[in-house]
């Protein structure tokens, strides 16, 4: 398949506060390791599930891809352009290509603004379609996304969570992307809702012809909507694979884990095992070696002391782990 965005050991670390006691004695400021060395492709047409614990840097290496954050290391491709160093013109039109939903559909939208401004205001920055034209194009959107006409004249409060997000995702669409990456798109919304979401982006990639990033902690809507799925844990990618051969046969101690905790729908059984034992680390210290191996079985003391490398394990299934 063609790669259309290739990440390679992208890292992001954010300077800590330092305390009173910290300066008075002259400690070094701490940085929280959100994304450490993530190398990973995104193929053309595919859904891309990226999943982990709260915490892990799922969200920040989102905003790293579509530029709301400034990598401090590591490379970023799309489409064969160096993204890092895209300016002017260049810049605008990457950000044109790929757009993000995010996870709260209302602190995302203006609220002085109705939904038909919204959408105008992208139409009109991008130079999309002429100014005459974009009444009908607004409309055209709306039509995408499910929602009626009268939409357009009223504001964001006056919708409930579920149409929301539909306006953010009318929003990104707006500008003809080639990749959205979705940021807990439906973490926010009642289940019965986060289905009709999914469903929406389903519809749209099969549709427009879309690439997708989907990003959850849910691994339900992962196996139900994905082509592959990335596994992070502490700020790295510990495996990556094919969506059905990873949750038939997990190769990575920690997706075993989170695998097995998700909650089974079959009468009489009941999931009464926690997802992993023990509490995630600090990203301001991450353990030494592989990060997981606190918490890890199967650790030994090539664990505790070597970081695992995300190497090929078959096909286009890659697994950091000494023990897999």
């Amino acid at each position: 398949m063609t790669v259309m965005l290739a990440i390679r050991n992208l890292t992001r670390r954010f300077p800590a506060r330092r305390s009173l006691a910290d300066l008075l004695r002259g400690r070094p400021r701490q940085a929280v390791h959100a994304v450490e060395q993530v190398s990973l492709d995104v193929h053309r047409g595919e859904t891309l599930g990226i999943v982990g614990e709260s915490g892990c840097g799922k969200s920040t290496l989102a905003r790293c891809l579509v530029r709301l954050h400034t990598p401090d290391a590591g490379s970023l491709a799309f489409e064969g352009a160096d993204v890092l160093a895209l300016e002017g013109p260049a810049r605008r039109a990457y950000n044109r290509r790929v757009q993000m939903v995010f996870q709260d559909p209302y602190s995302s939208l203006n609220p002085r603004l109705t939904v038909g401004e919204t959408l105008a205001e992208a139409l009109h920055v991008h130079a999309i379609v002429p100014k005459a034209d974009i009444p009908a194009r607004v409309r055209a959107l709306l039509d995408l996304v499910h929602l009626p006409h009268d939409a357009a004249a009223r504001r964001p409060h006056e919708f409930s969570g579920g149409q929301r997000q539909r306006i953010g995702i009318a929003r990104a669409l707006a500008v003809e992307p080639h990749l959205i990456i979705a940021d807990e798109p439906v973490s926010a919304l009642d289940v019965s809702v986060q289905a009709a979401i999914v469903n929406l982006f389903m519809e749209l990639q099969d549709r427009l012809g879309l690439t997708l990033v989907f990003i959850t902690h849910d691994l339900r809507l992962v196996r139900h909507m994905t082509h592959r799925v990335a596994v992070m844990y502490l700020g790295r990618i510990v495996e990556v694979g094919p969506t059905a051969a990873l949750f038939a046969a997990p190769r990575h101690p920690y997706t075993q884990a989170l695998i097995r905790a998700v909650p089974q729908v079959k009468p009489g059984r009941r999931t009464t095992e926690a997802a992993v034992i023990g509490e995630l680390p600090s990203p301001l210290e991450p353990p030494p070696g592989c990060a997981f191996h606190p918490r890890c079985p199967l650790a030994d003391a090539t664990c505790r002391r070597d970081i695992p490398v995300l190497e090929g394990r078959g096909g286009a299934w890659d697994v950091a782990c000494h023990q897999a």
